[in-house]
């Protein structure tokens, strides 16, 4: 007998995997095996209600490699999966990317053979994955919870398999004054969530509220305490700075670097592998502090795109020190404990050093509640600074992070004055109402905020578009970082600007749809990065504008767009996902609600399905053609994950959630009582696929070997899935509720005799429409009712009630009439 037909026997396992960082599935009563976990080096285990260790972490590797060619880089995440278990498990996963990341392809890897993502609206994509589980099949879907958290769940991983989930995304580099910057985030980290609680749609630490909707699917559990993840990441990265490199750091990591010329080199993480609780960063300087303005191109069928890169003036070293009003916001929460308030207290005493006694003041700190030091903001006399300096000392990191609050009160006062106001934040910004918070921070036009991420994993999202939509400037201190010199960054940005009040003028150039459409203005020297298409082959000069200390700054720069540039294909994704970076603008609150309008949401959708972009609308699905068991449902079950480092955990979660092991019904494993039938698909040898259990010998069922009778199916369940409830299905006629929006819009084009739409290209050739049809039944006898109306059979979806093909478009209504049709959806091809 084949070594899988015993499967049948077994229960499903559901294994959650949050951070991309391995598991410890720990049960109630058994603090011994804690304890021997943490002496012999801590490595997490799964074990049995007996305490007996039953296998490790089914995420064994993270490797990234990155090529970087000048500004841009591609970066290809692979996370490689193996089942050690005797059941077969579904992994979910929760893990961070470069919050500017356009996500733009997925694969899944089974053994010899590569399984293309495909890109659907979101909930498509869910339904799609729900019914590929449902039957057994392997599939894996990956969603985006916010531009730098996202979720990929994979189901059905046969025990002894090996499964590898490939992600890539391409994204500009940052540069300033001759130094490249390269992040990748390594760990989500603990969001602080407001608002009452709802219930939960995912397993994090923090329940859904009515503030986040989503929270429980942005709080992955942390590891237990003296214990680490199973897993590490491996980096290798390709450089090509374009000009000589003359040095490379990382104070976040230890590095190996090999220079192949004076331009390109190799980096890698010096030990090979690390363990994934802090961001990597990497800084390269080049040859001398200014580049040259830089246009890159393409243009295929889809049309025109382009990056520009213009670089800003030498700085006058004029400096205008007109008095200044300044507020200082200290984040003084439990997961700023230690390390990282200590490091916030460092570079903000430094800033207030810096002030100029004809210069006004404040303080704000903000935990659960916020204090404000001064009624108003007062002269930055000595004893005034005295006063900050004490009131900054005795505060410590405890207590939540309620920092709207915060932004209200150091925002809202400046929108009744004539004068501006500069705000700077010091925070990690760990919560879950980021969204919310930027929406807060665009209403107030009379203030800069200027934003410090503080720690070694911050949530970069947040704190970007704070400074984005404040007009003011980001900065990064790291554990390892100086203070001081982040401190005198800030006080030559507030008090000499380089250049403000920046336009580029395109002079009749063929542009359109230009990202960012308001330019900042630009505290220090780097390059201001335009994305954008042309509409056709055109040569001229763009004029880059601005004042400079007072006075009017001009150049002109020369450009040609080309009849036809097929290299640089990424643009097409960098430009789409500026254009839903702009889209989402216009409405973070609705978004942090659930509920962004419906016209902005649209649009995004249909941007991802366009582009193949992965966004808070579209995911990626992939599923394997091969049925693999059938029959039981899966249990969840919570996974701890890697605390980031310089997080204090016990003023984060407590002391309770040192024991959540130790919680009844937490990371508890038991065997399911439901058994599974392992079948093929097609049903082939010895009674398989009967549902009498039958000997499975004849037909090896490993990911990647196909039974003979399913070696030319590839199941590409695609589109939107019928759901029960009639307040789920599209409004109207009982037609309209069977029925696709595009697929009625046919029907009622034809009876009206209008022209073809122009979304019916992507489903309609030669009269005939592709579609996916979902039954109620699928029995001989609605398969001859099909046949009877004309439907050409492309793909019968074995295990599923599922069915895909080709029918007459004139025979579409009829389709609908069918009792058995529950729902009809184009069948859209993959670009």
């Amino acid at each position: 007998m084949c070594k899988r037909s015993f499967l049948r026997l077994l229960p499903i396992l559901v294994i959650t995997i949050t951070t991309v960082v391995a598991i410890a599935i720990l049960i109630k009563g058994q603090p011994a095996a804690i304890a021997a976990a943490q002496e012999t080096g801590g490595a997490l285990q799964v074990l049995d209600p007996s305490g007996k260790a039953i296998g490790n972490c089914p995420l064994k590797h993270t490797g990234v490699k990155a090529e970087i060619s000048g500004f841009l880089s591609r970066v290809t995440v692979t996370q490689e999966f193996e089942n050690p278990f005797k059941e077969p498990i579904e992994a979910v996963y929760t893990f961070p990317l470069s919050q500017s990341a356009a996500v733009d392809d997925m694969t899944m890897l089974v053994g010899d053979r590569t399984i293309k993502g495909r890109i659907l609206r979101r909930e498509e994509a869910q339904a799609v994955y729900e019914a590929a589980k449902s039957s057994g099949q392997l599939a894996s879907l990956l969603d985006q919870e916010r531009p730098n958290i996202f979720t990929q769940s994979v189901a059905n991983i046969l025990p002894g398999d090996q499964i590898k989930i490939t992600i890539s995304y391409v994204e500009h580099l940052k540069y300033e004054e001759g130094s490249y910057e390269f992040v990748f985030p390594m760990v989500v980290g603990p969001r602080y969530i407001p608002g009452s609680p709802t219930g939960a749609q995912g397993n994090g630490f923090a329940p859904d509220t009515d503030v986040v909707p989503d929270a429980s699917r942005i709080t992955p559990q942390p590891v237990p305490e003296g214990m680490r993840a199973g897993h590490n990441v491996s980096i290798d990265i390709q450089l090509d700075a374009g000009l000589p490199i003359t040095k490379f750091t990382s104070k976040s990591h230890a590095i190996d670097s090999e220079r192949l010329d004076n331009r390109r080199a190799r980096v890698r993480l010096k030990n090979g592998a690390v363990i994934a609780n802090k961001d990597f960063v990497l800084r390269y300087d080049v040859a001398g502090s200014q580049i040259g303005d830089a246009l890159i191109t393409h243009r295929s069928e889809r049309g025109g795109f382009f990056s520009l890169i213009l670089q800003p003036p030498e700085r006058v070293t004029v400096e205008d020190v007109t008095p200044k009003e300044l507020v200082f916001v200290l984040d003084t929460s439990g997961s700023m404990n230690g390390f990282p308030i200590e490091k916030a207290k460092e570079t903000m005493k430094l800033a207030l050093d810096n002030l100029y006694p004809a210069d006004t003041f404040n303080l704000i700190t903000f935990a659960g509640d916020t204090r404000v030091l001064f009624p108003q903001p007062v002269p930055a006399t000595p004893e005034n600074l005295e006063k900050a300096q004490q009131f900054l000392s005795g505060t410590s990191g405890q207590g939540g992070t309620e920092m709207m609050k915060a932004i209200k009160a150091a925002l809202e006062p400046s929108d009744f004055q004539d004068h501006l106001r500069i705000v700077c934040f010091m925070t990690d910004g760990f919560v879950g109402n980021d969204m919310a918070i930027i929406d807060e921070i665009q209403k107030h036009s009379n203030a800069r905020v200027f934003s410090f991420g503080i720690g070694s994993s911050v949530n970069r999202f947040l704190l970007d578009k704070m400074a984005e939509y404040g007009r003011g400037e980001v900065e990064y201190v790291g554990l390892n970082d100086d203070g001081s010199a982040a401190a005198q960054r800030f006080h030559g940005r507030v008090r000499n600007p380089l250049l403000t009040d920046v336009v580029v003028e395109w002079n009749g150039l063929p542009v359109a749809d230009v990202y960012p459409d308001r330019i900042p203005d630009l505290f220090s020297a780097k390059p201001v990065v335009i994305t954008g298409r042309f509409t056709s082959a055109a040569r001229g000069a763009v004029r880059l504008k601005g004042k400079m200390s007072g006075n009017d700054f001009v150049r002109e720069i020369p450009v040609e767009f080309p009849e036809s540039a097929m290299q640089h294909e990424v643009l097409a994704s960098l430009w789409a996902r500026a254009r839903v970076d702009v889209l989402m603008g216009e409405d973070y609150l609705g978004i942090q609600r659930g509920g962004m309008r419906k016209d902005l949401k649209e649009t995004i959708t249909q941007l991802g399905l366009e582009y193949r972009l992965l966004t808070q609308f579209t995911s990626f699905v992939a599923v394997q053609e091969m049925i693999i068991t059938d029959g039981g449902k899966p249990r969840r079950i919570d996974v701890p994950v890697e605390v980031p480092e310089g997080v204090n955990r016990e003023a984060v979660f407590g002391r309770q959630v040192q024991n959540l092991s130790m919680q009844p019904g937490a990371f508890v494993m038991r065997r399911s009582e439901t058994s599974r039938k392992v079948r093929s698909a097609g049903g082939a040898g010895g009674g398989v696929g009967t549902g009498r259990g039958g000997d499975v010998s004849g037909a090896d069922m490993r990911p990647g070997k196909t039974p003979a009778s399913t070696a030319n199916q590839s199941v590409v369940v695609a589109q939107e899935f019928a759901i029960d409830s009639p307040a789920n299905k599209p409004p109207g006629s009982e037609l309209a509720a069977k029925l696709h929006p595009s697929v009625l819009a046919v029907i009622k084009r034809l009876k009206e005799k209008q022209q073809p739409g122009s979304d019916e290209a992507s489903f309609i050739r030669e009269g005939k429409a592709e579609l996916q049809i979902w039954l109620t039944d699928k029995s001989e006898e609605t398969l001859t009712q099909l046949r009877k109306i004309g439907f050409e059979v492309l793909l019968d979806a074995k295990g599923t009630k599922v069915i895909i093909g080709r029918l007459s478009l004139n025979r579409l209504e009829e389709l609908a009439k069918i009792n058995a049709v529950r729902y009809v959806a184009p069948q859209i091809r993959s670009h």
